[in-house]
């Protein structure tokens, strides 16, 4: 049997983590039904999409806005750059 302990936690038996394909870092909703805690890992697609597009938002929001590598540019991001694009062009060819 599992214990609450002093802060409200509980330890899932490793089966049911296992059943439920609960792994470290999933997020479960936890609701009570009829008198019983349910406890169900949030995987649906809608789920996953909401939450990368608020974890996009968030991040985003935090950056500074990007610009452009102009010609006087340093010259090692510039040589870098010239190489993505031909590799791009190159195989655009193909």
């Amino acid at each position: 049997m599992t214990k609450v302990d002093s802060k409200g936690r509980i330890v899932l038996p490793k089966k049911v983590r296992e059943d439920l394909g609960i792994t470290p870092g999933t997020e479960v909703a936890i609701r009570e039904e009829d008198g019983k805690a349910v406890v169900e890992p949030e995987n649906s697609p809608e789920q996953i999409i909401e939450r990368m597009n608020r974890l996009i938002a968030e991040t985003s929001s935090e950056r500074e806005e990007t610009r452009p590598i102009d010609e006087g540019a340093d010259p090692i991001a510039q040589k870098h750059r010239d190489a993505v694009r031909r590799g791009t062009e190159e195989n655009s060819d193909e």
